[in-house]
């Protein structure tokens, strides 16, 4: 291990974002020998080999957020560790995985560092399942001589499957009060409590990316791992957490102020990663998981149409905690930069949440993503390695024939879901989604306009007749006898009370049904005496 003198990391720092060097000028940092390629390898070599990475298919991506090390790794093997979540994804549609060694928050890791502190603590105080930290086997593995990145890596290599490292860029799992929060403060805020947006508040623990200091730490956090570990690529998480500004905290957008610094930040890892893959021969990825809306993006500071004009992103997944756009305007926003993006289908996080968490609804999902011309599906806060979606949401041919369930919103769509992390965030909802969150008020003789994407014909599908039921959730004591119910112009009949009071279901004859945009009209009959009701849910059923 060669040790790069801080005098010569700051001149490389110095110089221009566009060189092909760009390094952190934070303290001295150890970097591995890596050897020169057999032959040139040049940096237009580099760049068309990384635009054939870049354009590989990719199925699934598979985000693991690095709790398997610390809650759930009963043995200190690699083996113990690989079947928490990942050995049993072989033979799966998973062919990326991107693996997230913490950040909880800023500088704390779970992979070998000299910059940040690895997180080896193994304390139950606290917890209200008296396990808490007591299966971490970071520190175990650290006195190995190995850790969980590396682990992952050497796995990935192995399997002929792509390694992304994420890097949550802003996570603040240490301010919500949970019993783990005061563990999971790290050092480096202790040391730098300037660096914190508002120190004096708990609630808000996110870095202040406004400061040079925190810009040139967070660079050198991604070098440190591309100097170290043999990943494909790195997957850079402004989605975990979206505050990353003074201005967003004191409930302002962001302006071109903040937009150019991450913008410069931006330019400084590409430079970066170009001038490591040289000296590796071979290209380091970068992609980015960002809200789905360049307006939100960019009152968060993020530009992220410069950034793809610039070229210093190579892929990007897109949505988190709500989706605010139909999944085709960043398949569009993309592919017009000549750049794959994933549909990021996290689990929902609605409190009534009916089918939403089940196998049927990550289908339909997976299916208006694929047909709207997404690149891949990317799953976020799915674990279970032995769970048929791996093996579903990669093939939209194969999904077609598969039950599904059809919702206008599958995350958290309430306002302050909206609005938690940008004040008036909910301006940016470019869709109009029902949901137990999200109601209508219905009332005789007018009706409310629902529309419903399906993103495919549903007719019968290899020598299959699909069995389709539009689910009404209506409070107020009303009836299928109270409720006028239209399709794409259509009046639909034969309603019945479902189980579970307060539901109604429809059957629908398949060739009412759209490829696409699907309107449904609702209201009350003119003639019921309910007087008014709410509207709280619609699912529509697709069975083969």
């Amino acid at each position: 291990m060669k040790r790069m003198p801080l005098a010569f990391l700051m001149m490389l720092a110095s110089l221009a974002p566009n060189t092909l060097v760009a390094a952190e000028d934070v303290r001295e940092v150890e970097c591995s020998d890596t050897k020169a390629p057999a032959k040139e390898f040049t940096l237009a070599q580099l760049r068309a080999g990384r635009k054939r990475l870049a354009q590989r298919q990719r199925k699934i991506i598979f985000n693991n957020d690095g709790c398997d090390a610390v809650y759930y790794c009963d043995k200190a093997t690699p083996e113990a560790l690989l079947k928490c979540r990942t050995s049993d994804l072989i033979g799966t549609q998973v062919d990326t995985i991107s693996y997230c060694t913490w950040c909880s928050g800023f500088g704390y890791f779970t992979h070998r560092t000299k910059l940040g502190d690895v997180f080896t603590e193994t304390s139950v105080a606290g917890a209200p399942n008296k396990i808490g930290f007591s299966n971490n086997k970071v520190g175990a593995f650290l006195q190995q001589g190995t850790d969980p990145l590396e682990i992952m890596v050497d796995f990935c290599k192995r399997n002929d499957i792509e390694i992304w490292w994420s890097m949550r860029m802003n996570d603040t799992h240490d301010r919500y009060g949970a019993w783990y929060s005061p563990y999971l403060y790290p050092p480096l805020k202790k040391k730098h409590p300037d660096w914190v947006i508002q120190p004096d508040n708990p609630r808000v623990t996110a870095v202040n990316y406004a400061l040079p200091e925190v810009r040139d730490m967070a660079l050198a956090f991604i070098r440190e791992v591309c100097e170290n570990y043999d990943v494909d690529g790195v997957d850079l998480d402004f989605y975990r957490h979206l505050l990353y500004f003074p201005c967003n905290a004191e409930g302002k957008d962001a302006g071109q102020e903040e937009c150019a610094m991450m913008t410069d930040l931006m330019r400084r890892v590409r430079a970066m990663t170009e001038e490591v893959g040289l000296k590796r021969g071979r290209p380091i990825l970068v992609s980015i998981r960002v809200p789905d809306s360049v307006g939100y993006c960019k009152a968060k500071g993020f530009d992220i149409v410069r950034w793809m004009e610039e070229g210093l992103i190579d892929t990007m997944e897109v949505s988190g905690y709500v989706r605010l756009n139909p999944w085709k305007t960043s398949a569009e926003l993309a592919h017009r930069h000549e750049i794959p993006v994933y549909a990021c289908l996290s689990e929902t996080r609605m409190k009534q949440r009916g089918p939403r968490r089940d196998n049927e609804c990550y289908r339909g999902r997976a299916v208006n993503a694929w047909d709207a011309g997404m690149d891949g599906i990317y799953l976020f806060n799915a674990f279970n390695p032995n769970h048929p979606l791996w093996s579903e949401l990669g093939d939209p041919a194969a999904l077609k024939t598969k039950t599904k369930v059809f919702t206008t919103g599958s995350r958290g769509v309430a306002n302050n879901y909206l609005n938690q992390w940008l004040t008036n965030g909910k301006r940016f909802l470019n869709r109009d989604p029902v949901s137990p969150e999200r109601t209508r008020a219905l009332k005789p003789g007018k009706p409310v306009t629902i529309a419903l994407t399906v993103g495919q014909q549903l007719d019968s599908a290899a020598g299959k007749a699909p069995k389709i039921e539009l689910r009404l959730w209506v409070t107020g004591k009303a009836s299928p006898d109270d409720l006028v119910v239209e399709l794409n112009g259509k009046p639909l009949a034969g309603g019945a009370n479902g189980k579970s009071e307060g539901w109604t279901i429809w059957p629908i004859e398949p060739n009412l049904i759209c490829h696409g945009t699907n309107r449904f009209q609702i209201a009350l009959n003119q003639d019921s005496p309910a007087s008014k009701a709410t509207l709280k849910d619609l699912l529509l059923w697709v069975r083969y």
